[in-house]
């Protein structure tokens, strides 16, 4: 009779014990799922800040095609004095405009601060500060600001869907533009 005991004893601990574990392995799987979602995806991160930098050298270097293959066809921008125009080939006019080679040129440069993949849908944000240096990318900064832009993911590449620019500081000739009124 003891034996039986021990042996029913043994028995429902082994049960209770497995009832635990699985609730155990349940709260466990639970909290890693929810942890790794709130985590940034450092990967589609990492693509749009080498593509913002990817962009800056094409800006710098005033390689037009290059400068363009970052932005939707359908890319808004609003520009840091106010101005706003939508699609890629109004977009890439203005940098068709300005003479790379005039001492009085203005060229842009992006410096993200920040910038967050979602978890959820092909997009992300990303926010930041914007410099126009004059006469070249080593040149004084005339005009500074904040920017703000938002990326989606087409296949496995990352565009700019918008950007937003807001003028915040300027010297020299950068405080001589105008803003839109």
């Amino acid at each position: 009779m003891r034996t039986v005991a021990k042996f029913r004893g043994d028995f429902c601990n082994h049960q209770q014990m497995k009832k635990c574990y699985i609730v155990f392995l349940t709260v466990l799987m639970s909290f890693v799922a929810s942890a790794s979602a709130s985590l940034p995806n450092t990967t589609d991160v990492a693509a749009i800040r080498h593509a913002r930098l990817q962009q800056n050298d094409a800006i710098s270097r005033h390689d037009l095609d290059a400068i363009a293959s970052y932005w939707t066809d359908d890319v808004t921008i609003c520009r840091g004095l106010g101005v706003q125009l939508a699609g890629k080939a109004n977009y890439r006019k203005l940098f068709e405009d300005d003479d790379p080679n005039a001492p009085d040129v203005i060229i842009y440069e992006r410096v993200p601060t920040d910038i967050e993949a979602s978890s959820e849908w092909p997009l992300a944000f990303e926010t930041g500060v914007w410099k126009g240096h004059i006469g070249g990318i080593q040149g004084s900064v005339v005009i500074l600001g904040r920017y703000s832009a938002q990326w989606v993911k087409r296949g496995e590449k990352w565009l700019i869907r918008s950007e937003v620019f807001v003028a915040l500081a300027g010297s020299g000739p950068g405080r001589r533009m105008k803003a839109a009124p």
